[in-house]
């Protein structure tokens, strides 16, 4: 005779609360992000074309190229990843953010699993909460492809997850983790040289966590990992011509004729401007007094974490508890290296609004700066401190509260109102493509942030060469483009309405300007002159 099946409990799910609240808060910032890659949000621009051509070519299987075109620094990685994709489905933008849609999703599930570690379940969904808001600014620094930062981000989190498996050892082949860690590293820094203080700081904590393994075949795996992980920067440089070293790249990059502000100038740019921009607490236009706050306290969050971080260290016994405060002390340096490393920069002074995405690695160091402040909130409700200590926490608190706050309400307001400007931008765009593929001319001059861009819209049908204002040769980062116009009988020109180049090029039409505007497109007008104009210079 059967025995009865047992009779099933009620369903219990496999997570625990603060991860089911967790996994709510980072569907909801995949699903808000997908919404806006199907939208293409915020628009493309001719700098994130590059990486798409790039990704065509390495489809077709004209060229596997280490660097962005026109520069040596800035590596290819994420041009690779959106390569298969545009082969099976064709050029477009939200095929070509696709990867860095994953990798943002890749990305909260490996800060979420970190904090938990290094901090507490229910902090761990705190970040997770406020890295699925999204500004105007943070999202574009998540979703289009300029190259670096959305996998390196990835890389750290994986390099610091692979500290804590081998301090508390619970990583059964240790070896091969800390080759991973080094080919982590490596594919770091060839993506962008900007993750070197990340880097930097998980490596001393590798050092600190593994020291005696490194001793052995596991420092020789480590060596190799690097080596792989950097292996297209070496076999570049070894075969480029004089001038791509690291070091004249590096000084080619830092190089300014202009005078630097002030220190205090660049460092105010920097902490006031800098630092909510990319953490998603200013409005698409930039930062109002109002929302600069965050900034003025992040450097002061940055010396309590590390106070914090080196008692929590100095009370601790053994390796398996110290992790957590080390891995606090990486995450802290590295955000201090990125911050000062980018006050050093005149853009912080002169222009903070355009380059915040140079901070944008900030969010890797969210759960060190805010872990001080959510351990006092929770000592004050719980009521265990003295009077000091529960008016700490209850300041804490209400900063955590107000950050939340303020992101929500940043966000609320790009989804309601940004957007709309932004869809136009891209509208624009696209009806420009759709009318030179349709009735040409397919090879016009432009300006830089017309070229590019128009090439990928039209899938190369358009080719466009770069001019600046005066009509001289601009920044033309694929040769064979220019090359093309240049050899075209009769070049067109794409102007944007009331542009200096087309002030510029009315001139030089002179009587013949008016006969030869061919096409107004919304912000753009296209001129096709009988005799052609090459660029002077």
């Amino acid at each position: 005779m059967s025995q009865p099946l047992p009779r099933r409990g009620p369903w219990r799910p496999a997570l625990d609360p603060p991860a089911l609240v967790a996994l709510v808060f980072g569907v909801a910032g995949v699903g808000y992000r997908l919404l806006l890659t199907l939208s293409t949000i915020p628009p493309s621009n001719s700098d994130e074309a590059t990486f798409g051509l790039a990704a065509l070519h390495i489809a077709a299987g004209q060229e596997r190229p280490v660097f962005l075109y026109g520069q040596h620094y800035m590596g290819m990685l994420e041009s690779y990843l959106a390569a298969p994709l545009l082969a099976l489905l064709g050029p477009s933008w939200p095929v070509l953010r696709l990867p860095m849609l994953a990798l943002y999703a890749l990305f909260l599930w490996l800060i979420h699993r970190l904090t938990r570690r290094i901090g507490s379940p229910w902090f761990a969904t705190l970040v997770v909460g406020l890295l699925a808001l999204g500004s105007q600014r943070v999202v574009r620094d998540q979703l289009t492809v300029v190259g670096g930062r959305p996998e390196g981000k990835v890389a750290v989190l994986l390099m610091l997850l692979v500290v804590v498996g081998l301090a508390r050892g619970t990583l059964r082949h240790r070896r091969l983790a800390v080759g991973l860690f080094g080919l982590l590293a490596g594919v770091a820094v060839w993506s962008d040289w900007l993750i070197l203080p990340y880097v930097g700081a998980a490596t001393l904590a590798l050092l600190w966590a593994a020291r005696r393994d490194l001793l052995g075949w596991a420092g020789a795996l480590l060596v190799v990992g690097v080596t792989l992980g950097v292996a297209p920067m070496i076999a570049y440089y070894r075969t480029s011509g004089p001038g791509t070293d690291p070091l004249s790249v590096l000084r080619a990059v830092n190089t300014n004729d202009d005078p630097y502000p002030p220190l205090a100038q660049r460092f105010s740019g920097a902490v006031l401007e800098g630092v909510p921009l990319a953490t998603g607490l200013c409005p698409i236009d930039g930062c109002g007094r109002w929302s600069a706050w965050f900034g003025l306290l992040y450097p002061a969050l940055l010396v309590i974490a590390t106070v914090v971080a080196v008692v929590a260290y100095r009370r601790a016994t053994g390796r398996a508890a110290r992790v957590a405060p080390v891995v606090h002390l990486a995450l802290v340096v590295g955000a201090a290296l990125t911050l000062l490393s980018y006050a050093r920069s005149p853009l912080a002074a002169t222009d903070p609004l355009a380059n915040a995405r140079y901070l944008a690695l900030l969010h890797l160091s969210l759960p060190a700066v805010l872990w001080p402040l959510w351990q006092a909130a929770v000592v004050a409700l719980r009521g265990t401190a003295g009077v000091f200590g529960r008016l700490a926490g209850t300041l804490a608190a209400a900063f955590l509260a107000a950050l939340v706050a303020t992101a929500s309400l940043v966000t609320m307001l790009f989804v309601t109102t940004g957007t709309v400007v932004l869809r136009a931008n891209e509208s624009a765009a696209r009806e420009l493509a759709d009318t030179l593929r349709a009735s040409g001319p397919h090879e016009v001059y432009g300006s830089y942030w017309t070229c590019n861009r128009l090439i990928f819209n039209t899938d190369e049908e358009v080719v466009c060469g770069v001019l600046d204002d005066g009509l001289a040769p601009g920044q033309n980062r694929y040769p064979a483009y220019w090359d093309r116009v240049a050899a075209a009988s009769r070049p067109g020109y794409v102007v944007e309405t009331g542009s200096r180049q087309e002030q510029r090029l009315r001139q030089l039409l002179g009587a013949q300007a008016d006969a030869s505007l061919i096409a107004d497109v919304d912000e753009y007008r296209v001129y096709h002159p009988e005799t052609p104009h090459r660029p002077s210079g």
